[in-house]
């Protein structure tokens, strides 16, 4: 096994480097290295920068109109950005639903929907969780029935990530409640501009909406819409939930947070605390050790051999790592990491304290929010048993 990075790979990081320092806004990458509200024109903007590039779909093959690179080259890419302070592209269409139709999908839906999501023009959302059907996915209850040409949807999603700006929502739907819940289940493309859908945004403690719940009310759905065959949807959600675990893994983030958790930690007087720092040397090892973790798979799939499925076993230490930096950055702000007023931050004020660090008030809903990453994607203690029965058996 070998880890280190060709010559080619290099130049290649090399390239995107050099492209993604100039044509990143200066202004976004501020943002983002400050943690700084994102507006959907903030997360638009880069996606049609990627897109018009032809890079937005940047795991997609040739065939589809992606770029083609190895395993190895999306991971450089995503680090370049992520170094870079480029807000993170949103998966549910390039990264989620668009591998689904590009494997299940007829060609007529693969002409259809992917031109859009490729550029940037068109923003998806994820219907997948419902009230008493998060872990147990396979419990969902939002119902579509057959009628002549078309599905007639009922029912209810939640948790439903940035869905106030969904245009087109990929929903796993029950068709049918005979044999095993997992039997029953499809996949259906839903616009969410169609009559009788409601979105409800869910307000979280730091005022922001990420979560939405959407409604569906007598909702009519072209068959032409369903992905693959009737009743077979589990199966394509479970192509898509390896996707979105890796995605949550995100060590390259967690690579830029942690530079960013060490310029809070010197601002603050906190870096020379050998306690304190013992904290940050822990951290630093734990993500070296997951990017070692990610370059394996990565060098498995370069040499053509099978590598171990760990998508589980990476979302539960990325996500871990996710919650240990944010609360070690709110632990190093101390008091200056509470204020968070939801108007003055519309306003543009970030918590400018003289004599502070710039961007120290949104520390302590950073760290609440991300308490939900050990749940969202298959909970960390589901993920556990899938990775126990894949070692063991």
């Amino acid at each position: 096994m070998d880890l280190a990075f060709t010559p080619e790979e290099l130049a290649f990081r090399d390239e995107v480097h050099t492209w993604v320092k100039a044509n990143l806004p200066p202004e976004l990458s501020t943002k983002v290295h400050n943690a700084m509200r994102l507006t959907r024109d903030d997360m638009q903007a880069w996606a049609k920068i990627l897109g018009k590039k032809g890079w937005l779909g940047y795991g997609w093959p040739t065939q589809f109109g992606g770029p083609g690179w190895t395993a190895v080259q999306k991971h450089l890419f995503e680090e370049e950005c992520a170094l870079a302070g480029a807000p993170r592209v949103i998966p549910f269409g390039p990264v989620m639903v668009a591998p689904v139709i590009m494997a299940f999908g007829n060609a007529e839906q693969q002409q259809r929907f992917l031109p859009g999501i490729a550029s940037g023009e068109v923003w998806w959302s994820q219907g997948y969780s419902e009230p008493g059907s998060g872990s147990d996915l396979a419990s969902l209850k939002t119902r579509a029935e057959r009628v002549g040409d078309k599905y007639i949807v009922n029912g209810q999603k939640t948790w439903t990530t940035l869905g106030q700006f969904g245009e087109w929502i990929f929903c796993l739907v029950r068709t049918s409640t005979e044999g095993k819940p997992q039997t029953g289940i499809s996949f259906l493309l839903i616009d969410m501009k169609s009559p009788g859908i409601t979105v409800r945004p869910i307000k979280l403690l730091d005022g922001e909406c990420e979560v939405n719940e959407v409604w569906f009310d007598n909702v009519e759905v072209p068959a032409a819409n369903l992905v693959g065959e009737e009743n077979k949807g589990w199966n394509y959600a479970k192509h898509l939930l390896a996707h979105e675990r890796t995605n949550i893994a995100d060590v390259n983030r967690a690579k830029r947070e942690l530079e960013r958790l060490k310029r809070i930690a010197k601002a603050e007087g906190v870096y020379d605390d050998l306690r304190f720092r013992d904290e940050i040397a822990k951290l630093e090892v734990d993500i070296v050790a997951l990017e070692m973790l990610v370059l394996r798979v990565l060098s498995a799939e370069k040499s053509g051999k099978n590598s171990l499925d760990i998508a589980g076993l990476l979302k539960i230490k990325g996500s871990e790592i996710q919650q240990r930096y944010t609360e070690l950055m709110m632990q190093a702000a101390g008091p200056f990491s509470l204020p968070y007023i939801f108007e003055a931050m519309e306003a543009g004020w970030q918590g400018d304290f003289p004599g502070h660090t710039l961007a120290n008030a949104p520390l302590a809903s950073n760290y609440f929010n991300m308490r939900k990453t050990t749940i969202y994607g298959g909970s960390n203690e589901v993920q556990r048993n899938i990775v126990a029965q894949t070692v063991l058996g």
